[in-house]
C-alpha cells in the first residue's frame, strides 16, 4: 500500500490518505475504517433508542473513495434518462464489510509464463454510510455503498482519539516498501493439494487441488500410476501459475504432507524444471523446505510452521513469532497454569500489576465497533508496552489467529505467576474499601 497524505493531530483526529494494491492492503483497509460507535439489538422494546440513533445519526469514520451511482435524470417532456456515472464521495462510515478472494480452479489464473507478478486485488471491502460532503449528483445524508478499487487513493478521516498507536502502527506497516508474501506453501496428500500464500497478516488460498486417483491392486498398478502421472502434472501447472519463486521477499516454499509425499512433489518439480530449462525455479532450489504434518489440510499449516527447518529460516518473520509464542502459550497452560492468564477481565488484571511479558492479542478485537471496547483494548497494549512487556497483535486471516480468537481473542504469558483467585479476591476488597469510604464521605457530609 502507498501513503498518498498524512495529517495527525495531537489530539488524535486527521487524515490518512492511501493507496491499496493487494488483498492485504484491502485487510488492512478493512481494520482501518471503524464502523458506528454503537451497536443495539432493536426490537419492539426499543422504539425510544431507534428514534434516539435516528436523531443523533450516530457515524464512524468519513471515507473519501471513486464509486459509482446510478443517476437519473428527469427532462421537460418527463421523459426519465437513467445512467451510471463514475465520481468520489465522502461517506460518514455506518458499516463495513470484508469478502476475502476466492480460489481459482485449476484452469484460472494468470499464464504459467509469468509466475512473479504481483497478485491482483481480489479480495473486496464494502463500506456503507450516508454521504456527508455536497454534491451534484447525490443529496446529502443519502446513502451509498462503496467498493474500495485497488490502485485507487482512499481518504480516511477519524474523530479524537480515533488515530491511536494501533491505528498509526497498523498505517505504518502496511506502507513498509517491498512487502509482499514471505512463505509460498504446499499442503499435500495423495491426490490433494492446496497452494497458499503467507505475508505478515494473511494467509491466503491460491488454490484447492484434487485429482482422482485408483487405489492400488496387487494386479496391476497402471491405472494408479496413470492417476499419480496426472496428479503431479496437474500440481506442476498449478505451482507455476500461483507460485512466485523468484521473487526476492519470498523466503521459502514449503512442502508439507503426510508419508512421503512432499519428497515426490519435490523430485517431479526438481525433474520438470530441469527437463524445461526453467532456469528461474532451479535458482530458487534452495527456498524448498519439506515438512512432515499428520494431516492434508490447511489448517496443518500451524504444525509445519512450528517445525525447526521452519523455525531455524523463518524466525524472524511476523507470523512465524505469533506462532512460536501461541504454542510456548499452550504449553505453558498445560504446565504451569498461574503464568498463562485469558480473557480480556483476568489480563487486564494482569496488566495492572506489571506482570505480563508478552501480550498476545487478536486484531479482531481492535474492530470493535464499541469505541469504549477499542479503547480499553488499546490501553492494554500500550501499558505492556510501557513497562516493558512483548506485544503480538495476531491476524485473524492466519491460522494461530483464529485459534487465539477461540480463546477470547487475548491471551498473556505471565514474568512470574499469579493466582487467579487470589487476585479476583484481593480486586473485591479494594472495590468494597472504596465503596465504604465513599460512603462514608457521604454520611459525613450530610
Amino acid at each position: 500500500m502507498k501513503l498518498i497524505g498524512k495529517r495527525i493531530e495531537k489530539d488524535g483526529s486527521g487524515h490518512v490518505t492511501v493507496r491499496p494494491e493487494d488483498d492485504e492492503d484491502m485487510w488492512h483497509l478493512y481494520n482501518l475504517i471503524q464502523e458506528v460507535g454503537l451497536r443495539v439489538a432493536l426490537d419492539r422494546e426499543h422504539e425510544l433508542i431507534r428514534h434516539l440513533i435516528r436523531l443523533l445519526r450516530l457515524q464512524g469514520d468519513r471515507v473519501r473513495a471513486a464509486g459509482i451511482r446510478r443517476v437519473q435524470n428527469v427532462s421537460a417532456t418527463g421523459s426519465v434518462d437513467s445512467r451510471r456515472i463514475r465520481l468520489h464521495l465522502t461517506l460518514a462510515v455506518t458499516r463495513v464489510n470484508w469478502s476475502p478472494s476466492t480460489a481459482p480452479g485449476a484452469e484460472s489464473g494468470a499464464a504459467p509464463s509469468a509466475p512473479n507478478n504481483a497478485p491482483a486485488a481480489n479480495a473486496t471491502v464494502e463500506v456503507t454510510g450516508r454521504v456527508a460532503e455536497e454534491n451534484q449528483h447525490v443529496k446529502l445524508g443519502a446513502f451509498h455503498t462503496l467498493e474500495i478499487e485497488a490502485n485507487k487513493d482512499v481518504r480516511i478521516e477519524k474523530d479524537a482519539g480515533g488515530w491511536d498507536s494501533i491505528a498509526l502502527s497498523r498505517v505504518e506497516e502496511s506502507c513498509v516498501p517491498g512487502r509482499g508474501a514471505e512463505v509460498a506453501a504446499i499442503v499435500c496428500g495423495e491426490g490433494t493439494a492446496t497452494f497458499c500464500l503467507l505475508s505478515e497478516h494473511m494467509t491466503v488460498v491460491l488454490q484447492r487441488l484434487e485429482v482422482p486417483i485408483p487405489r492400488k491392486i496387487s494386479t496391476t498398478s497402471s491405472a494408479h500410476e496413470k492417476g499419480l502421472a496426472r496428479f503431479y502434472q496437474s500440481l506442476y501447472a498449478s505451482f507455476l501459475r500461483h507460485v512466485p519463486y523468484s521473487s526476492p521477499s519470498l523466503r521459502a516454499i514449503v512442502i508439507a504432507s503426510p508419508g512421503w509425499v512432499r519428497d515426490a512433489v519435490f523430485d517431479f518439480i526438481m525433474a520438470e524444471a530441469s527437463r524445461t530449462s526453467n532456469k528461474p525455479l532451479l535458482a530458487a532450489r534452495n527456498k524448498f523446505i519439506k515438512v512432515h504434518v499428520n494431516s492434508p489440510h490447511v489448517h496443518s499449516l500451524v504444525e509445519a510452521l512450528k517445525s525447526p527447518e521452519i523455525v531455524a529460516q523463518m524466525k524472524e518473520t511476523k507470523f512465524a513469532r505469533e506462532g512460536m509464542m501461541l504454542d510456548r502459550f499452550f504449553k505453558m497452560l498445560a504446565t504451569d497454569e498461574m503464568r498463562a492468564w485469558y480473557g480480556p477481565d483476568h489480563v487486564a488484571l494482569a496488566a495492572d500489576r506489571g506482570a505480563i511479558g508478552t501480550l498476545l492479542i487478536s486484531d479482531e478485537l481492535f474492530r470493535s465497533s464499541d469505541a469504549a471496547q477499542r479503547k480499553k483494548f488499546v490501553g492494554i497494549v500500550e501499558d505492556v508496552k510501557q513497562k516493558g512487556g512483548e506485544v503480538l497483535i495476531f491476524s485473524s486471516m492466519h491460522e494461530s489467529g483464529q485459534q487465539l480468537n477461540q480463546l477470547t481473542g487475548i491471551a498473556a504469558i505471565l514474568t512470574f505467576p499469579l493466582d487467579v483467585e487470589v487476585v479476583e479476591a484481593e480486586e473485591k476488597e479494594a472495590k468494597e474499601e472504596e465503596e465504604r469510604k465513599k460512603a462514608e464521605e457521604n454520611g459525613a457530609t450530610e
